[in-house]
């Protein structure tokens, strides 16, 4: 799992008992698994479908600096399906788990669609392949 996110708990973000709301937690979690959904599948148009049983384990409070992290757990045909660990930065406890979120790529008309993805890619890899194509272009002309 890789943690991409960090997120400065502030007063605004904080319950009742002075903890993180978890409704700011799980918007924030929302959006990283769309953000990652998004990069992995090149495609701006990716909705959320489906998250699992949440499991708060601890709770982060004012100043607290949590990192959000974001695994891929399998590639569906249109679905991309992540996991999800929320912990504190500074003493790695776990503050939540999610097992499950299932991410939808849509055509430009709002449906489900074909991603053709089969594996992580990151960002560097598809650099470095488009920067070999383009070389391997120039030497066939």
């Amino acid at each position: 799992m890789r943690f991409h996110t960090r997120k400065w708990v502030k007063p605004e973000d904080l319950n009742a008992n002075g903890t993180l709301f978890g409704g700011k937690l799980l918007a924030w979690i929302d959006e990283e698994a769309a953000l990652y959904s998004i990069i992995q599948l090149e495609n701006n148009f990716v909705v959320t479908k489906y998250i699992s049983e949440i499991n708060f384990v601890s709770s982060a409070k004012q100043g607290d600096v949590i990192e959000i992290g974001i695994g891929v757990v399998k590639f569906g045909n249109s679905s991309i399906t992540l996991c999800c660990e929320v912990r504190n930065k500074m003493t790695r406890q776990t503050i939540i788990t999610i097992d499950k979120i299932i991410m939808v790529n849509l055509d430009k008309d709002g449906k489900p669609a074909a991603h053709g993805k089969k594996q992580i890619e990151f960002v560097h890899e598809r650099l470095e392949r488009s920067k070999n194509d383009k070389v391997k272009g120039e030497k066939e002309n």
